[in-house]
């Protein structure tokens, strides 16, 4: 989802014990300025502020100069064309997206292995011959040009399609006849943080967009006043029909589903990344009917399931954090007729759907996926057998329809998709990928330990079979803690080349995340966000306590908001970690809401302008949190030039920040993708040398004996 920032600095020590890594790290020199701020009576000084503007000739010149340092280290490393071989033979695998059936076929994704964009296919049967229907490599020489989502009319003729470049996050949309294989010349651009929904007729579809913004600020201006369009076929785009917006609320944010009836328009309107959000309803069978509020007390999240004619069912964590079904008649939706199918329970109910008619639940059973089935009147059927300790996803379709697919995938299992027979419960697999490693020589467990004020905490562990619990093994620690957003087992070619190394890959459910629902999520938000440091601490503690590793061999990583993790652990702890690998983080907490769609994290972290929240902010803030006279980790900070969810100065502030006041012998490098963004669609080639450059970092960095060329 979201996150942010950077912040370290200063001089460090190693833990004792550690190699000296650079005598004398040559970092290119980066201008101070005198700019400060006062934040309710409190200056702070901003020296890097001329990093923000990433079109300035200056920063460009930082951006290569930053980069020539960062891979002639990396090219220094013996191992590292070793480890990218590696990486590239395991990456050499067939994988797929969970299919869907409309219109009497059906629509999958699939990549042969090393392409740098998945491919769209469609099948008339299931063992039938798949036909090619979009291929994203063909949209560019360098595979930055990914399908960013799709969506296909009632009857299968017509496939509505988002293009994003660069890894930005503004979209291009256009229709292909699916008979045919041409486009339409039909193109809607500056879509943003939507899909698409067609009416019944296979007529248009409605969408999402913000105006258009001038090119200069298209990566960094703050978006506000998104606006729900219908588009009508073989129409301009501006002639589309404006659905709704909101012109006195500059922060909501609109979805538009057509329900499977294709009677009823069904919007959610959100406010930034909080999870609670707003409801409205549109009579599509009615011209002009009027757009008519359901849901407007912003108190709860409502996800919106299906509905049987005017009976609406919705998940819901009202009064129930971690989630619960009822029906709303939006005929009579006064909240005393509201009705409960489905209760909460231990476990947290993260989605539904209704196929064969009835409802597949899906929860989080201490953060690794549960499958049940209720009859449409909330009785228990029975659960869905899983094959293990792991995550399932999907199981959409209609309720008419008596098969659904769905994939399952654990840390050391590769996404397997099944097809799921709604009447007798039985799961067939329908592809099942091979990766050319052996998954019998690794395992995971799940451990639960205490953070510091004794709250219990999950962790995943995954290593090699027979580890020795001497104290010495190299352990990677990823978090994320944010925005309700769970950490469940998960495939990943990178990671089974560390575990490939000898690596430990520890995964921490934090305070922040969506494993136990709303409460476990606010625990971890705005004035109670340093739990979530707190937890990944005890987390990294837990481990060397328990001799998997020290601290000389421990590292962490995370992306986003763990980013933001990372760069506040490293500064709170720099004596327990030998390693830092912040990714696209966010590390100015006092200025995120001035960039793109950092204004919508302020559900999560509060914001400067608020004095109890900049307090908050400012305390825990890695760009801000920085001291001189302490030795941090060896970093590795990766952004990229596109990003235009946090954007790149996060990280260009925070690395030269951190290499000014770096008092130790371990290197602060940063790594500046380019023709990249947050991470969506980056393409094969760059996932494989990125990740072999942090690997080889890190096999450097924590002398771990890896591959000899």
């Amino acid at each position: 989802m979201f996150s942010k920032h950077l912040g370290l600095a200063a001089l460090f020590l190693l833990p004792s014990g550690c190699t000296l890594l650079t005598p004398t790290m040559k970092y290119p020199a980066t201008p101070t300025t005198n700019q400060v701020d006062v934040y309710h009576g409190v200056t702070v000084a901003d020296p890097y502020r001329w990093l923000e503007d990433d079109n300035s000739p200056q920063t460009k010149a930082w951006v290569q100069a930053e980069n020539a340092v960062t891979f002639a280290w990396l090219e220094g490393v013996p191992e590292r064309p070793a480890i990218k071989a590696r990486l590239t033979q395991l990456w050499n695998y067939e994988r797929y997206g969970v299919p869907h059936r409309q219109g009497g076929r059906y629509f999958f994704s699939r990549n042969d292995g090393l392409q740098n964009q998945s491919v769209l296919y469609t099948l008339t049967a299931l063992d039938a011959q798949p036909a090619l229907l979009l291929d994203p490599n063909q949209l560019s020489a360098d595979g930055t040009v990914a399908l960013a989502g799709y969506a296909v009319s009632e009857d299968g003729n017509l496939l509505a399609y988002g293009l994003s470049v660069s890894g930005s996050d503004w979209e291009e949309w256009r229709v292909r006849d699916v008979r045919t294989g041409q486009d339409l010349p039909d193109v809607v651009r500056w879509v943003k943080f939507s899909g698409a929904a067609w009416t019944k007729d296979g007529a248009g579809f409605f969408y999402s967009r913000y105006d258009e913004p001038a090119e200069a600020a298209r990566l960094t201006k703050a978006n506000y006043f998104h606006k729900l369009y219908y588009h009508r076929l073989g129409t301009p785009q501006s002639a589309d029909r404006l659905v709704y917006h909101r012109p006195d609320q500059k922060d909501w944010g609109f979805n538009g589903n057509v329900t499977d009836d294709g009677r009823y328009l069904v919007i959610s309107s959100t406010q930034g990344t909080d999870p609670k959000n707003r409801v409205f309803v549109q009579d599509l069978q009615q011209p002009g009917a009027p757009v008519v509020p359901l849901l407007t007390d912003f108190d709860a999240d409502y996800t919106f399931i299906d509905n049987d004619g005017p009976v609406f069912w919705f998940r819901t964590d009202l009064n129930a954090p971690r989630g619960r079904v009822i029906a709303i008649d939006i005929t009579q939706p006064a909240r005393d007729r509201w009705r409960e199918l489905i209760p909460q329970t231990r476990d947290t109910l993260v989605g539904a759907h209704v196929v064969g008619g009835q409802f597949i639940v899906s929860y989080l059973h201490d953060a690794h996926s549960q499958v049940k089935r209720f009859d449409l009147a909330g009785k228990l059927l029975r659960e869905v057998q899983l094959p293990g300790l792991g995550s399932a996803g999907g199981f959409g379709g209609k309720r008419g329809e008596t098969e659904t697919f769905y994939s399952f995938t654990s840390y050391t299992v590769p996404g397997v998709i099944y097809r799921f027979d709604a009447r007798t419960g039985a799961s067939t697999v329908f592809r099942q990928p091979k990766v050319a490693f052996d998954p019998a020589a690794f395992e995971t467990k799940q451990v639960f330990y205490t953070s510091k004020d004794g709250t219990r905490v999950p962790l995943f562990i995954t290593h090699r079979k027979g580890l020795a619990l001497d104290g010495r093994n190299p352990t990677l620690l990823y978090g994320y803690g944010g925005f309700g957003i769970a950490l469940t087992p998960s495939f990943s070619v990178a990671v089974l080349a560390w575990l490939e190394l000898g690596g430990v890959f520890a995964v921490a459910n934090l305070r922040g995340g969506g494993e136990y629902g709303e409460e476990w999520h606010q625990a971890g938000t705005k004035l109670k966000k340093q739990n979530v440091f707190d937890d990944f601490i005890a987390a990294g503690e837990w481990l060397v306590a328990h001799r998997y590793t020290t601290p000389q061999k421990l590292a962490i990583a995370g992306g986003s908001n763990g980013g933001l993790l990372v760069g506040a652990v490293a500064n709170q702890r720099p004596d327990l970690f030998g390693a830092a690998l912040p990714a696209v983080g966010v590390m100015d907490m006092l200025r995120f809401h001035k960039f793109t769609i950092g204004w919508a994290w302020a559900s999560d972290y509060g914001t400067a302008d608020n004095p109890d929240e900049f307090r908050a902010l400012y305390a825990y803030s890695p760009l801000h949190t920085i001291r001189r006279g302490v030795k941090y980790p060896a970093t590795l900070i990766t952004s990229a030039d596109h990003d235009d969810r946090v954007v790149p100065a996060h990280s260009f502030k925070y690395a030269a920040t951190l290499q000014a006041a770096q008092a130790g012998p371990a290197p602060v490098l940063i790594r500046i993708e380019t023709k990249a963004g947050h991470g969506a669609g980056k393409p094969t080639g760059k996932l494989i040398d990125e990740a072999a450059d942090k690997w080889a970092f890190l096999v450097k960095v924590l002398n771990v004996n890896g591959p000899k060329p």
